[in-house]
């Protein structure tokens, strides 16, 4: 067990004992107790709430055991002094490690060390400044269950109990993250329309998107909290059905030959957004007081913890969905104006209307003005739209797994590529999953004959023929507004292949110059959050930095927390810190080197199988996966190049995006390449998802929500590879994705392309594969058309890039 902690403050002891005494450990009667024995004790003593009785709490001192010997009661009434043995004794089973499963009583502090949390450098044994500032390290310690003790004693009811003390400020910031202080048993949960600058759906009137705003009680009575904003497409509902029957049949798509062209950039950039809107819906009076409430049955748990810290939270979904107005677009401008819209209401720039038809106008009166966003997949996406388009009031967001464009989700270097685990799907697909506006009665008779319009435009404009970058593509591509004012937290998974690595590495390189704060995790999960993982301290980090961010809050997040925080792919709950995401020291090597084993002996590979195995691999991908990086004899040794490297003599670390340069022939006039990267070495590697440890064990708040606790851990059984990366690309889009070149057949071709970015640890003892074929049946269209390749391994190459 390895519990790693990044967002901890370095704090000077006058500062420790302002804080201690701002959350009531240090009081004037403990300010006057200068023996450490006693004052201990007394730390003790309110550790296990003063609300609880004397005589209660006495008796919880003797179940704790300060030695093999001596329970911490009767350790503080006959000892002297205080020991660090003693102190981590007790710290331990305070921070719940149970005595006799997770450790005995004989080196705690070595234990301390093992699970990676942090111990004083106070003298052994304690005097009072030097307990003063363990005990404020200890409170900000994690538990055994994921959160730090203050946090685990918040939820035990250690604040609530402060209730009726008016001198108890809210918010509390508690070394440099703010305190579960709000009461979460009084939310107030209301409505608003905000009127957006957008008609989407052409029908004269700007849209109106309905907001769900979660704030504090506190709020009513003068307390002003920022506000973290998650836009999400999916809150209102989703189309399930209706999509699952649009889905594209890619087993029936062909690669076809495209007309050459001699595009520019200039040809395939997005028309000039239309300015001329309807006119602004005025408010006829002003109220404060929302009309409309309530519940709500999905929230992010990273939200609800963020609640009972001072924070209110707001929900919106946007055009198209539920109770607003307008379409889905499937991430054109219209869904990032209906986004930035609901930001400039919480910062005061827009008003919005209590409900839909009496221009009853209300503002953010409790909100202090300053805004972040969170979420992930599309949740993330639309963060990201909002922090490019420069919108004033957004000061930061937490970006997990987002889109950064569009194009790159569903298409790759000329050829149409699915998000991992969703064959079939594009934007049009999406569009009618999440137009959730239809599941009205009205709406769905009102809009059926327009709707089914703007799919067919959609279907038509994304251009499942040819695959190529176009107009459509373009104006949904965040990367061509930089105005980012706001910092950033980039979070997504080192095995995500639905939301893939290349967004969040383009839009670091696109923000990494500009006036702002960027920082980046890399886990080693698919699509996955990260507030709840017991070996890193996500959600202290994002304390932290949204203290810092939305409270202004001068409390170190900027050199606290890591530039780039990297999760170990070959040994669980390991985390490190690097300098960079891409290093600039590479490897190029020849495919025709010695290095490399050429496995079946291949310099030409087919495109096509067997009809009958092809309909076999096409149901059941995974039987062609594991056909594909068998090294030994296959079904697919036609239709692959496998080259193996040498056992490396030591670890090799690959950091950024691998390049390969492959010199091939095709014996059509058209052609596609695929190729994956595999580390090949027996290991137990890391679950390909994570594992449940302890349901329902973290508390958010007082009586308020809990949280699963989840890890990676190692498979029981060691298998023999892991896919690293991979990439595709069109042999007639090998300048980029929309200049189009001719393939003559038999003719050979230097095509170059990236693959995904990584950062991903290769064992000592372990081999690089490279894997060349053509159609990718989980990614591209699965054609089965006759194309033969040639490849010409001596003018063929990979660049790694290394640490």
């Amino acid at each position: 067990m390895k519990i790693n902690q990044f967002a901890y403050v370095p704090t000077s002891h006058d500062k420790i004992v302002q804080e201690l005494a701002d959350i009531r450990f240090v009081t004037p009667k403990t300010r006057k107790v200068s023996d450490p024995v006693m004052l201990y004790r007394q730390f003790l003593m309110k550790f296990l709430l003063e609300n609880q009785g004397h005589s209660t709490r006495e008796h919880r001192l003797t179940t704790i055991m300060a030695t093999a010997e001596q329970s911490v009661d009767e350790y503080t009434k006959t000892n002297a002094a205080i020991s660090h043995e003693a102190f981590y004794n007790v710290a331990l089973q305070l921070l719940q490690f149970e005595v006799g499963l997770d450790f005995d009583l004989t080196d705690p502090v070595k234990k301390m060390h093992e699970f990676g949390l942090p111990t004083t450098e106070a003298a052994d044994p304690f005097d009072r400044d030097g307990l003063i500032d363990a005990w404020y390290l200890l409170l900000n310690t994690r538990t055994k269950f994921g959160q730090t003790l203050i946090d685990y004693l918040a939820g035990q009811g250690y604040y609530a109990q402060f209730g009726a003390d008016s001198g108890l400020k809210k918010p509390v910031f508690f070394n440099g993250k703010s305190q579960a202080v709000f009461n979460t048993s009084k939310l107030i949960r209301e409505v608003v329309y905000v009127e957006a600058p957008v008609d989407s759906d052409h029908d004269g009137k700007r849209d109106l998107i309905k907001v769900e705003v979660i704030r504090p009680n506190e709020t009513n009575k003068g307390v002003k909290v920022p506000v973290v904003f998650t836009a999400s497409p999916y809150d209102q509902g989703t189309n399930d059905k209706q999509a699952d029957d649009l889905t594209h049949d890619v087993s029936k798509d062909q690669l076809v030959h495209k007309d050459p062209n001699d595009f520019t950039k200039v040809d395939v950039t997005a028309d000039a957004p239309n300015t001329s809107l309807p006119p602004e819906t005025k408010p006829e009076q002003m109220t404060d007081t929302a009309e409309e409430s309530f519940t709500k049955t999905w929230t992010y748990t990273l939200n609800d913890y963020l609640l009972a810290h001072g924070f209110a939270v707001v929900y919106s979904s946007g055009v198209g969905t539920k109770d607003s107005d307008g379409y889905r677009t499937t991430g054109s401008d219209a869904e990032t104006i209906s986004t930035t819209a609901v930001i400039e209401w919480l910062s005061h720039n827009r008003v919005a209307f209590t409900n839909r038809t009496d221009k009853v106008g209300i503002e953010a009166w409790w909100s202090n003005g300053n805004v972040g966003m969170t979420g992930r997949s599309y949740l993330g996406t639309l963060a990201n739209a909002a922090v490019l388009s420069g919108v004033d009031g957004l000061k930061t967001a937490v970006v997990e797994a987002g889109i950064s464009n569009w194009y790159d989700y569903y298409r790759e270097n000329g050829l149409v590529v699915a998000p991992g685990g969703f064959q079939g799907e594009d934007a049009d697909i999406l569009a009618e999953l999440t137009f959730s506006r239809k599941q009205r009665a009205n709406q769905y008779l009102e809009t059926k004959q327009s709707w089914e319009h703007q799919l067919k435009a959609i279907e038509k404009d994304e251009d499942r023929k040819t695959g190529d970058y176009n107009k459509f593509w373009d104006a949904r591509n965040y990367l061509n507004s930089d105005k980012a004012k706001a910092d950033v937290l980039l979070v997504h998974g080192l095995n995500d292949w639905n939301v893939k690595l290349s967004h969040a590495y383009n839009l670091k390189e696109l923000l990494k110059n500009d006036n702002l704060t960027l920082k980046t995790v890399l886990h080693q999960g698919q699509h996955e959050y990260l507030n709840n993982f017991r070996s890193v301290d996500f959600t202290d980090m994002v304390n932290l930095w949204l203290v810092n961010k939305l409270y202004g809050i001068e409390n170190q997040a900027d050199k606290v927390l890591p530039d780039v925080l990297v999760q170990d792919n070959a040994e669980e709950q390991t985390w490190k810190t690097i300098i960079n995401w891409g290093s600039e020291k590479t490897k190029q090597v020849s495919l025709a080197d010695e290095w490399f084993t050429n496995v079946n002996g291949n310099a030409k590979f087919s495109n096509q199988m067997p009809a009958e195995q092809f309909k076999e691999f096409s149901d059941n991908t995974s039987k062609w996966r594991s056909e594909l990086y068998k090294l030994d004899t296959s079904k697919v040794d036609q239709n692959s190049i496998k080259l193996v490297s040498a056992p490396l003599e030591e670890d090799l670390t690959i950091n950024g995006k691998v390049h390969l340069s492959i010199n091939v022939a095709s014996d059509q006039n058209l052609g596609m390449l695929s190729a994956k990267i595999v580390d090949y070495g027996k290991a137990k590697r890391l679950t390909p998802t994570p594992q449940v440890l302890e349901p329902m064990q973290i508390n958010l708040g007082y009586n308020w929500r809990k949280d699963n606790l989840r890890e990676f851990e190692s498979e029981k059984k060691a298998t023999e590879y892991k896919k690293i990366t991979d990439g595709h690309i069109n042999m007639q889009n090998r300048q980029n994705s929309y200049h189009i070149d001719d393939v003559v057949p038999g003719e050979s071709y230097q095509v170059d392309f990236d693959l995904e970015p990584e950062v991903f640890r290769i064992l000592k003892g372990h081999k690089i594969g490279i894997l060349l074929f053509s159609a990718d049946l989980d990614f591209t269209i699965r054609t089965n058309q006759e194309i033969n390749y040639t490849v010409d391994l001596n003018k063929s190459s990979i660049t790694l890039p290394i640490e």
